[in-house]
């Protein structure tokens, strides 16, 4: 989805704004920490879980609107017209709803700790928001010296399935943190690929990005490494005896990761053409993530 054809089609332009396929990042580590647990334990506690996916969602719908109110005080979405602070014009508004669903947020994962009587999720919790605010939020603003998929690895990977798995079992796991290892990666894959078209911007805004600092071409062949060692670690872990067998799902996923590869491969220095790998990136997370979960449940409704 270009800049350029975006701009033509206001229906498009906020959807691109909302970004509602990246509301997986909120889903899948939930997912896959609830999927863990529930192989471990035989139980799945329903209403912590839609709680606290509920709870994720609105989390992540603070981090994608303070960012769009952070990056406009920078300059560098000032040629991204889905913007939410760009299309409204009103940057007061669009940081306060971010606040409101923060606030919204975090009440939920109080919710869980009071009806657990245990502080830990809020406590993890409570850090993965600090960690998102460092990354685009000022003084901070992490992302720019590129350590924004550093921050996403640990955020939407560890500290985030053990946080859901924590919520179930109110302890934490070895497999639950190799699991984690696997959702952290694919995770920082997305953002990773939201850098190969706007390198300019970034430039222009200071931004040391992963890609501009690598430059596009080495950035994709880093991507092949990446995308392939989701895949490679699972089957490690197998074989380890770590996973179940039926992990091994996430092999259907495997087409994705070869789409992503040779698309970024193809077109990783030509913006308007790469500009939606981020999108197949998406595609890779939700679909590896929920093959993966499966593999964890499968075996105790079968057995």
């Amino acid at each position: 989805m270009t800049t350029k054809f975006i701009a033509h089609s206001p229906n498009k332009l906020w959807l691109a704004a909302l970004k509602p396929p990246m509301y997986s990042v909120a889903i899948i580590p939930i997912w896959i920490g609830t999927a863990v647990a529930y192989r471990e334990t035989h139980i799945i506690h329903w209403g912590i879980f839609s709680t606290f996916l509920l709870s994720a969602i609105l989390i992540i719908a603070w981090l994608n609107l303070s960012n769009d109110v952070f990056d406009s005080e920078t300059g560098i979405d000032q040629n991204k017209p889905h913007s939410l602070v760009n299309l409204t014009g009103n940057k007061a508004l669009i940081f306060g709803l971010s606040n409101l669903f923060l606030a919204a947020g975090i009440l939920g994962i109080v919710a869980i700790a009071w009806w657990q009587r245990d502080w830990t999720v809020i406590g993890i919790v409570l850090l993965c928001c600090a960690l998102g605010y460092s990354y685009q939020g000022p003084p901070f603003r992490l992302g720019y010296q590129g350590l924004g998929e550093v921050i996403c690895f640990f955020t939407f990977g560890p500290m985030a399935v053990a946080a859901a798995y924590y919520s179930q079992a109110q302890t934490f796991s070895s497999t639950g943190l190799a699991a984690s290892i696997i959702i952290g990666i694919s995770t920082s894959i997305i953002l990773f690929c939201s850098h190969f078209h706007q390198v300019e911007d970034d430039i222009a805004a200071g931004k040391r990005s992963p890609i501009v600092r690598l430059g596009t071409q080495r950035g994709a062949k880093l991507l092949l490494w990446l995308s392939g060692s989701i895949f490679v670690l699972i089957g490690l872990l197998i074989g380890l005896g770590m996973f179940p067998i039926w992990t091994g799902l996430i092999v259907l996923s495997l087409p994705f990761a070869v789409e992503l590869v040779q698309h970024v491969g193809d077109y990783h220095d030509q913006p308007t053409k790469v500009s939606n790998c981020k999108f197949i990136a998406v595609k890779l997370h939700f679909w590896s993530g929920l093959l993966f979960g499966w593999g964890f449940v499968l075996p105790n409704l079968w057995y």
